[in-house]
């Protein structure tokens, strides 16, 4: 296979629609064996992106988009088991998350730029999957639910169902302020860094290897993105009735113990919705992570029309 185009790369995307070349992992977190790093070609350069194909005949396309300090990697539990239910599964780090090209300027990373971005992963995933089908079902994880249904209110004939996992109607003021203050205080340091400070500066063999990895991940991600997603997660608007009138059908999916956004809201917004709430047992503000086995039972029961969702 060709060598990936680079997130560092000077080189130009391909003219025409994104195209999905072959990638490289991110660090050393294990990946399961058929799990693939791909890399999307896209306007705003190479966005990172983790593919793993369905078991047997393909159920649809989904495409997960990761939150607040997140990336693909999120999504590594998760992937594997939507594909052993025929889902043809991917997700991506958005513009400026990990090892995914990001512009200067926090102007570079607006919700409707995002959105944007998310149509394009869409159509490029789309084309890759070899399924035929003409839409995806997206999924978005709390910071990322923002974005997907910025995505869905923009673009509804790309999506067949779009589910907002651990995410809130708007966000509230002040939220994420101290550490906004400190990315603007240390511009050249990263978030893991300045939250760890005792151990920032420890060799990676002294760190457990996930916090080795989230350094890392850190390390990459672009201060801008971090800045812009934060007014994002502060931003009173909200989108609700837009997304609903879409017609798009949408769930609502949280942990147990989910305490990122208040699960009064995400009940509330589901009933605005129309749609399905699925609380995750035993699971936190990332079900996908604490129990992707469930998590994917889940998805997968609201994508095939399953009845008796609510809870």
């Amino acid at each position: 296979m060709p060598d990936a185009l680079s997130p560092t790369s000077d080189a130009a995307p391909p003219a025409g629609p994104a195209a999905v070349l072959p990638g490289m992992p991110l660090g050393d977190l294990p990946l399961d064996p058929r799990t693939q790093a791909v890399v999307v070609a896209a306007g705003v350069g190479p966005l990172t992106a983790l593919h793993h194909a369905p078991d047997g005949p393909p159920a649809g396309v989904v495409l997960v988009v990761p939150g607040y300090t997140g990336t693909k990697e999120d999504h590594r539990l998760l992937l594997p088991e939507l594909a052993r239910l025929g889902w043809d599964a991917w997700t991506y780090s958005q513009r400026g998350q990990g090892d995914s090209t990001g512009p200067d300027g926090e102007d570079g990373y607006g919700m409707d730029l995002l959105a944007d971005d998310v149509a394009e992963v869409a159509r490029a995933v789309l084309a890759a999957s070899g399924t035929g089908a003409t839409q995806v079902h997206l999924v978005g994880h709390s910071f990322g639910g923002l974005v997907a249904r910025a995505a869905v209110v923009a673009h509804p004939e790309l999506f067949a169902t779009v589910t907002l996992l651990c995410s809130g109607p708007h966000g509230w003021e002040g939220r994420k302020a101290e550490e906004r203050e400190m990315l603007l205080a240390n511009p050249h340091v990263d978030l893991w860094r300045l939250t760890n400070p005792q151990r920032a500066h420890l060799p990676d063999d002294d760190l457990p290897p996930f916090d080795a990895f989230l350094r890392l991940r850190a390390e990459l991600t672009h201060h801008d993105q971090l800045l812009a997603a934060i007014d994002h997660l502060a931003d009173l608007t909200d989108r609700t009735e837009e997304l609903a009138a879409t017609g798009v059908p949408a769930a609502v999916v949280f942990g147990e113990h989910d305490d990122a956004w208040p699960q009064e809201w995400q009940r509330a917004m589901a009933a605005r919705l129309g749609a399905p709430v699925v609380v995750v047992p035993g699971t936190g503000h990332c079900p996908n992570e604490d129990d992707a086995p469930s998590t994917a039972a889940v998805l997968d029961a609201f994508w095939r029309g399953t009845s008796g969702l609510a809870s």
